[in-house]
């Protein structure tokens, strides 16, 4: 599957940079293949327009944010966040066409970050309630690009088979290949969710982060898949502690893929430092992300072009949704009620 041949890939929304960017001014991100101009409005909402200026195709992204619109670095033309042009100063009678204008497209803030959906959404933003309750602090992960397919990442989050391989050097018990059943599977309007739960080993950064001394302990994982492209797993520890990481694949091309993860947790910085956490996490995701980079960014949706075992099946079920979705050309399936969020 190639994401920008597949239009209906635009109906979603995506996480693309964390807001604080904006901060120092307008900034470019390609989504779907399509170049974005990002900037913060004139009441700091984060607006996104397609990154050619209408006059000459200058980028304006390379321009400046000024009283809330984007002013074009060519020319100086200024563009709202509907993408009107508001005022172009080689016209003295001040009188703007209205063919003057740019694509825009529906943004705004969630969870710290710029989302961004290029066309009528199918479903809303993910609902996290960790995100709004006080017991957790949320702590920003990884922000990078990853030379790989989106769904290729979404599953390997659900792959239970390849831990104890991939992850040996951090939490894997290679000894024990064969892995657990999930204890509860269902598929979802918006995508499935899985429950598990796996033996894990304990190395020295992750007793000091789980705040425990055993050489051996289980994660119950809960993992859910938003379509296409995000996830989240809650992992809850016997001792109570909670680690729900939250990753998104937001797709750039058909090549790459702009990984936005950040986790939430139910403990807090006296206890273990964000700064530990996100070590252990990051050398997690690299191995992770080792193997991902070398795998194939066309991803088969039929089931016979690659072959399949037990634990593949949370992929399958993912390979064969987007397949019905493709197939309905855009329209509302009967398994995906829009703008219908998780409980």
């Amino acid at each position: 599957m190639l994401v920008t041949q597949q239009p209906i890939l635009k109906r979603f929304w995506y996480p693309v940079m964390p807001i604080s960017a904006l901060a120092a001014g307008p900034q470019p991100f390609q989504l779907l293949g399509e170049n974005l101009a990002l900037w913060l409005d004139h009441d700091g909402r984060p607006a996104a327009v397609r990154d050619r200026c209408c006059h000459r195709s200058a980028k304006l992204s390379k321009g400046e944010a000024i009283d809330g619109s984007l002013r074009c670095p060519y020319h100086g033309w200024s563009f709202n966040a509907e993408g009107l042009c508001t005022h172009v100063p080689q016209l003295a009678s001040g009188s703007v066409s209205k063919t003057y204008r740019v694509n825009a497209y529906r943004c705004q803030e969630r969870y710290g970050y710029v989302w961004v959906c290029l066309d009528e959404p199918l479903l809303p933003l993910p609902e996290i309630p960790e995100a709004i309750d006080p017991q957790f602090r949320q702590i920003p992960e990884f922000y990078e690009v990853w030379h790989c397919a989106g769904l290729r990442l979404m599953e390997n989050s659900f792959d239970n088979a390849h831990p104890h391989f991939v992850h040996a050097k951090t939490f894997g018990v290679e000894q024990e290949p064969v892995p657990p059943q999930p204890d509860d599977f269902e598929e979802t309007d918006f995508g499935l969710r899985m429950r598990y739960v796996l033996p894990v080993f304990n190395s020295d950064i992750q007793k000091q982060n789980l705040q425990m001394e055993a050489v051996r302990t289980v994660r119950i994982s809960e993992g859910t898949w938003y379509m296409p492209f995000i996830r989240t797993l809650k992992i809850t520890y016997p001792n109570g502690l909670v680690h729900l990481i939250f990753t998104a694949a937001t797709p750039i091309d058909d090549r790459s893929s702009q990984i936005v993860q950040f986790c939430l947790r139910n403990d807090t910085e006296e206890a273990v430092t964000a700064e530990s956490v996100v070590a252990f996490d990051r050398a997690v995701t690299l191995e992770d992300r080792l193997i991902l980079e070398g795998t194939d960014y066309d991803v088969p949706l039929s089931t016979s072009e690659e072959q399949h075992m037990m634990t593949d099946k949370p992929g399958i079920v993912m390979r064969r949704k987007l397949a019905a979705l493709i197939k309905g050309d855009g329209g509302v399936l009967s398994w995906c009620c829009p703008l219908t969020a998780h409980p």
